[in-house]
């Protein structure tokens, strides 16, 4: 608020300034033009024929020139004083009060008879003050030429100046003032919510991002000030809470990743270390030993590269576009289908549509890895699962459904995280780390498609996988 007066003080200060030059200039200007304007009034005849000696008549006819000096410059250089505002005429000191210039002054002012504006000089006087000096060249009738100078003081025009001066301080300060006590309730009006903003932005830390700033000011400009600072509290609300997420997403897959490795590990050790103890020599047990120690190595095996397929997929995963239909890939793996599914009934539903642009490999992976996790949880001779391909407007639908042991509703909104898994025990029986559906989820977003899943408990599990086709019409 301080700076804004000081701001505005020196404008008006320097203004002023700027006033009083022009001003002064001006009223200079305008005097000396009047004081041309009446010397030109009066014949050059009667210049000429001054001398010394007629001083006192000539001075009373001179009545134009109030308060002023005059003096006539004949051809020879010759100053004839006539009158002063200083001496009486005819005086001793009458000569000693007219100011003396310059020979070039003079010369100058001979050469330009005809000036539109009035030449005049500024002369410091040690007995009168500053003095304004006009000096204009007249001629008679028959040629003689000759130039007219006419002083007057500068102390009534510095008086118009001083008081034309004083009354724009006057004002300004008055204005000033004025306005100051005018726009005060309306800066207090604008500063007041500012100062909210920066006491409500001041308290929000890392832990209280969800503050907000209130819209509801009666001022335009802070509303908008407010919404966008709102705006990025939400985005780094977000940011953070997703770090967060990731953060712990991270140490529960380096827990999780641990926990499957260190299982098996610590098997094959124990395994080991039974052997080392003298197991070695007995042939059944080296026979057991090994063969348990074969299939930890193929879980420890199938979790890396797993593992190393999740992280090629959150990183830049390599695909391979061709023209495909998913249908013909699902008629393709119908004979390694069937013999995953053993004596399980399984049944197909294939409609072909337009090729569409697939990776053909990884959609294999995906249908694998549903059908492998439906083996899984259906009955050996009484399972029955059912696999169809839809085309609908906006892409195609892959659904694969059993009549499993389902999943319950609690289950369902974590089936696709890292990890997880329903029945630890059942899913270390078939070898699973609970990171099959992970990778199908992946795979099928990798494709801008969604992978979701219905079960009901006791009933089985519906896995659908839609792939849109207006992402690979391009």
């Amino acid at each position: 608020m301080s700076r804004i007066l000081l701001i505005l003080a020196a404008l008006l200060l320097i203004i002023g300034l700027f006033q009083y030059v022009f001003m002064e200039r001006f009223l200079y200007q305008n005097k000396a033009e009047g004081i041309q304007r009446q010397i030109q009034s009066v014949p050059g005849e009667i210049w000429e024929r001054v001398n010394p000696n007629m001083r006192r008549g000539l001075v009373n006819s001179f009545i134009f020139f109030p308060s002023s000096s005059v003096a006539y410059i004949n051809k020879e250089g010759q100053l004839i004083a006539l009158s002063s505002a200083a001496s009486p005429p005819g005086s001793e000191s009458l000569v000693e009060s007219v100011p003396r210039l310059h020979e070039e002054a003079y010369i100058e002012a001979l050469k330009k008879p005809r000036r539109k504006q009035a030449a005049h000089i500024i002369y410091n006087d040690p007995v009168n003050g500053e003095q304004l000096v006009v000096l204009q060249a007249v001629k008679s009738f028959n040629g003689t030429p000759g130039v007219v100078q006419v002083s007057t003081s500068t102390k009534p025009l510095k008086g118009e100046l001083y008081r034309q001066l004083t009354l724009f301080l006057g004002l300004a300060f008055a204005a000033l003032i004025g306005g100051l006590l005018t726009f005060l309730p309306a800066i207090r009006k604008t500063l007041i919510p500012l100062s909210r903003m920066v006491a409500t932005v001041e308290q929000i830390d890392s832990g209280k991002l969800n503050e907000r700033l209130s819209e509801k000011e009666q001022l335009l400009e802070i509303n908008r000030l407010a919404h966008s600072f709102n705006r990025m509290l939400e985005r780094l609300e977000t940011s953070f809470h997703a770090e967060l997420e990731a953060k712990e997403q991270m140490r529960r897959f380096v827990a999780d990743a641990s926990h499957e490795l260190r299982t098996p590990l610590t098997s094959i050790h124990g395994f080991l270390e039974v052997l080392l103890r003298g197991a070695a020599t007995d042939p059944e047990q080296l026979d057991k030993a090994l063969k348990s120690m074969y299939g930890e190595s193929e879980r420890i095996n199938k979790l890396v590269y797993d593992l190393l397929q999740l992280a090629k997929l959150d990183r830049a995963p390599e695909v391979h576009w061709a023209e495909c239909d998913l249908a013909a890939i699902v008629k393709e793996m119908e004979p390694q289908l069937l013999v995953l599914a053993q004596d399980r009934e399984v049944s197909m539903e294939l409609s072909s549509g337009i090729p569409q642009r697939l990776d053909l490999d990884k959609m294999k992976q995906v249908l694998l890895n549903l059908f492998q996790n439906a083996v899984k949880h259906t009955h050996p001779l009484q399972g029955k699962i059912h696999i169809a391909v839809r085309n609908i407007n906006t892409g195609v639908e892959l659904t694969l459904k059993d009549n499993g042991t389902g999943i319950a509703s609690e289950h369902l909104p974590h089936l696709f995280d890292r990890f997880y898994r329903i029945e630890s025990s059942r899913a270390r029986k078939y070898g699973g780390a609970g990171l099959g559906l992970s990778i199908s989820r992946s795979l099928v977003e990798l494709h801008g498609g969604t992978l979701t899943a219905q079960s009901e408990l006791g009933k089985g599990s519906t896995f659908r996988v839609f792939i849109p086709t207006q992402l690979f019409d391009r």
